[in-house]
């Protein structure tokens, strides 16, 4: 077997675009939108994903995600979306995870009933909890771990394992965990995900979606992605491969951010609750280590009651509060206010996701330097507390 080039050399090497010209050490951006066709093999076209640099961004992805190929998206719900529909069809059934990503739930309680598609969400992350939900109708098998936002973590292995034994396509949300610390092909899964606007990207200015899998299966979800017309500009596309280079070294310097920020909030005397598959105390932490080789940058937690989430968030001087995660800045935000916005008051209740919830993405900062934001944070708003006690 050849072997495997190490996940550094992955990230800054594989899938480059040859500079056959200038001899560059960067890959060329290659922006038009029309392309020869007579007397060639390939007829290229930005929404047939195989410009150039749309190209060599999937083997790159491929090689990250032990995969045979890989398309990109526009965004990671275009990809996600793409993926479900080339596999399902009316009359057809699919089981999700009880807890995911907001988007990925809205497209399914917003669109699939117009498709006559039907769907079971879980009661539970077990085993048993997915093969309870199988009919005769089933698909399609979808996870997300570690989960949004409470970082659950699913047993890959059993989970693919089980899809192979009723014939079903197996997918994963692969976002939290990025390539760096998880492969779910290697552990038996068909589709990989991810929202390349986080870790992919990993500093707050691109949006984009890819899937990564067998290469039946890639020409199967391009098939139906070249109408619904999802394909990503090649700026973008050239911007993505340009971060993927760093990909490893920033997600480890944030899993190692934020498996101290964990304890550390652990022990705090004003935090309720921390969620971190890296933590002993985390019920699935052991599940965790068998399949992923770091826990990741992504953690939550619940202030003591009393302490006003809103003015915590704002009483911060240095972690970002906006929308989404995973850029090299640290961020913070309130799922109930954004990723989870579109659930209702009692489906958030039921996944454990109190309004007090703070999901924290760990930069590559200085973590003493985060910790004393944190600290600083909660003793203003005790504070105010105080002042109108």
């Amino acid at each position: 077997m050849k072997k495997r080039p190490g996940l550094n050399t992955v990230c800054t090497h594989t899938g480059e675009v040859e500079d056959k010209r200038f001899g560059g050490a960067v890959s060329p951006l290659y922006m038009s939108t029309a392309y020869v066709f007579e007397d060639i093999d390939e007829k290229r076209y930005p929404r047939y994903f195989n410009t150039p640099n749309q190209q060599a961004l999937c083997r790159k992805i491929a090689a990250l995600e032990h995969a045979e190929d890989a398309l990109i998206f526009g965004s990671g719900m275009a990809a996600i979306s793409s993926a479900l529909f080339a596999f399902l069809r009316k009359g057809d059934h699919v089981v999700f995870q009880n807890t995911l990503y907001g988007g990925t739930i809205n497209l399914v309680r917003e669109e699939f009933e117009k498709f006559g598609i039907e769907y079971s969400f879980t009661e539970g992350f077990a085993p048993e909890d997915f093969e309870r939900e199988i009919r005769p109708e089933t698909k399609v098998i979808y996870i997300e771990t570690p989960s949004n936002p409470l970082l659950t973590i699913t047993d890959i292995r059993a989970i693919s394992a089980m899809a192979k034994k009723h014939n079903l396509v197996s997918m994963i949300d692969n976002t939290f965990a990025s390539p760096v610390n998880q492969n779910p092909i290697d552990l038996g899964i068909d589709i990989v995900l991810h929202s390349a606007t986080k870790y992919l990207g990993g500093h707050s200015d691109i949006l984009a979606g890819a899937v990564a899998s067998n290469s039946e299966y890639i020409d199967r979800i391009f098939q139906l992605a070249k109408n619904f017309g999802g394909s990503l500009s090649d700026y973008t596309v050239w911007l993505l491969e340009r971060s993927i280079k760093t990909l490893g070294v920033r997600v480890k310097a944030q899993n190692k951010n934020a498996k101290k920020m964990a304890k550390f909030l652990a022990k705090h005397s004003d935090v309720e609750k921390v969620y971190y598959p890296g933590l002993k105390s985390h019920p699935d932490h052991e599940l965790a280590k068998s399949q992923m080789r770091g826990f990741g940058g992504m953690l939550s937690f619940e202030l003591k009651d009393g302490l006003d989430v809103s003015e915590f968030q704002k009483s911060l001087k240095l972690i970002k509060p906006v929308m989404s995660l995973a850029g090299v800045e640290s961020t913070i935000l309130s799922p109930t206010l954004t990723s989870h916005a579109l659930l209702t008051p009692e489906e958030r209740e039921k996944q454990g996701i109190k309004d007090g919830l703070i999901r924290f993405s760990l930069g590559i900062e200085d973590v003493k330097d985060l910790m004393e934001d944190i600290d600083q944070a909660i003793e203003n708003v005790k504070s105010k507390v105080e002042v109108v006690s």
